[in-house]
């Protein structure tokens, strides 16, 4: 009898052991299952008017999947890049603060021996903390030396080039202006280039494909990143929906950075930018279509750029749409990239969450790319933090319950055309917008715009003059209103900042031993492809 109620009890033990131990795995499962996964989508050097979606009346049809996402999802009008360049953006954007607090205010280069400060915090490394899988697909540009790499700065995994897409020869060049040679070649024409580069070409190192610490192939083949890209990005997507893994995809498009690689065949000249836009249109829809597939509803796809287009590559650049910086335009220079006129920082932005995020919506307020680290944390019950200051603001009403209130102030650094590089001269207050310093990038014609400073500002009223073509005048109360109140408020954030003891300062020192190279004794460090 005894015998009988000891494996009574044995078995009643066993099955109440069971019984919890299914529970607790089905708990866990259930608690990432909870935890939303985000795919971002930072595309490069792509201009607001690039989506279709954005400039109905043009009746393109380059981006079908981004229009697909707009109508089932909310389209950002007013959403701003953090900065007008790569680096500074990308910096920005992982850690919600103003490169003038996160040390990033220009970009680094092939001989950089560092990156984004090691004392900031960043995105991944919040979310990785929290049990996510992160990954990084693309271009970092953050650091490619030691501890400045991505697998260091909180992502599990990461294929991509180390920096831009032109910072390196491919033997197989792109579409570029001017046009690059390949690598290594005993042609008369390459020969001269070589001895009269101009600064947009690399001869010396090739460009490399990256995945995690290892270079797999230098130089890379531009034409077959996309294809590479992909693969490795819809592997993520999939392994972590086998592992119920919550998890960050960062997908950092080498699109629409030049030099263009379209994979469509026999793409004519005029033709090139388009055929890059619908590739990369492409990719976006097989990256919806995976999420969609795998966890739909809990996988919110965030879409947007880096800083806008690249005026002086001519017809390999995209559209600014309405936002065309006409006052500059008239003393010279170009209005996108590198500058601080609409056309350098509006980008287009697409938010998509079935189930969460309204179909079909739009809105105005007015965002940043660095609001991407405040809302993500929210969204994954991540707190940030609280050692230092931020500048980001938490879109998640924005987002998800129709609020079109933004930022009362958005500034925008300094990114090369004028001034310091980093310091905070243009302000965004409302519908208008303030200049203490104006300039030129290098426009299609070869021109630039030399820099002037305003004091008072320029003051131009966005929501009746998308252009910036004709400020206010100054003499009128309105103007001495708006002024009054940008002064005061630009005053309290250069203040808050000088006094801040979490600001960071970046290490841009060069040593071309610093550059990446899988085998020294090689022409352009040729290593055999591996990937």
């Amino acid at each position: 009898m005894a015998k009988h109620v000891s494996q009574l009890l044995l078995s009643g033990t066993l099955l109440f052991g069971l019984v919890i131990y299914t529970a607790s795995r089905r708990g866990a499962g259930e608690r990432f299952k909870m935890k939303p996964n985000f795919i971002i989508i930072l595309a490069d050097d792509i201009g607001w008017g690039d989506m279709d979606a954005n400039q109905p009346k043009k009746q393109t049809n380059n981006t079908p999947n981004l229009n697909q996402m707009a109508q089932q999802g909310l389209r950002l009008t007013d959403f701003h890049s953090p900065a007008s360049t790569c680096s500074p953006s990308r910096a920005a954007i992982l850690t919600g603060r103003y490169g003038l607090r996160n040390g990033v205010t220009h970009n680094f280069g092939v001989n950089s021996v560092a990156g984004l400060p090691l004392s900031e915090v960043t995105l991944p490394q919040l979310l990785q903390q929290a049990g996510y899988y992160t990954a990084i697909i693309g271009k970092w540009h953050l650091g490619h030396n030691g501890p400045y790499r991505p697998n260091n700065r909180g992502f599990d995994y990461y294929l991509g080039i180390p920096y831009s897409n032109d910072m390196g020869c491919t033997d197989t060049p792109g579409y570029d202006l001017p046009p690059c040679f390949p690598c290594v070649s005993s042609e008369p024409q390459v020969i001269r280039q070589r001895r009269s580069v101009h600064g947009g070409c690399y001869s010396k190192v090739g460009l490399p494909l990256v995945e995690n610490s290892s270079i797999v192939e230098q130089p890379l083949d531009l034409w077959a990143l996309t294809e590479k890209y992909k693969s490795a990005a819809l592997r993520i997507i999939r392994s972590a929906r086998a592992r119920a893994q919550p998890y960050l995809l960062f997908v950092a498009s080498a699109h629409m950075h030049v030099p263009l690689a379209p994979s469509v065949a026999n793409s004519s000249a005029d033709r090139v930018y388009a055929a890059s836009l619908q590739e990369l249109d492409s990719l976006v829809g097989a990256l919806k279509a995976a999420a969609d597939e795998a966890d739909k509803g809990n996988t919110l796809i965030w879409f947007t750029g880096d800083n806008g287009p690249w005026e002086q590559k001519c017809q390999f650049a995209g559209s600014v749409g309405p936002f065309t910086g006409t006052w500059q335009i008239k003393k010279g220079g170009g209005s996108a990239k590198q500058t601080t006129w609409e056309g350098g920082h509006r980008v287009p932005t697409v938010v998509y969450w079935p189930g969460k995020i309204p179909a079909n919506t739009t809105s105005s307020a007015l965002l940043s790319g660095m609001d991407i680290f405040p809302t993500v944390l929210s969204l994954a019950g991540v707190a940030h933090p609280s050692d230092r200051r931020y500048d980001a603001i938490d879109a998640t009403n924005v987002l998800l319950h129709g609020d079109h209130s933004g930022h009362e102030f958005l500034f925008h650094p300094n990114s090369g055309a004028a001034g310091k590089f980093g310091d905070l001269q243009t302000v965004r207050a409302g519908k208008h917008k303030a200049f203490y310093i104006t300039g030129g990038a290098e426009a299609c014609s070869g021109g630039t715009g030399e820099e002037q400073l305003h004091d008072p500002p320029l003051i131009f009223d966005l929501e009746h003059e998308e252009a910036e073509e004709t400020p206010l005048q100054f003499d009128t109360p309105d103007y001495r209103a708006i002024a009054q109140k940008v002064a005061r408020k630009r005053e309290e954030l250069l203040w808050d900042i000088a006094t801040d003891t979490s600001v960071s300062t970046a290490d841009y020192s060069q040593d071309e031993l610093a550059a990446p190279c899988c085998d020294r004794r090689q022409a352009v460090c040729r290593c055999h492809t591996v990937f």
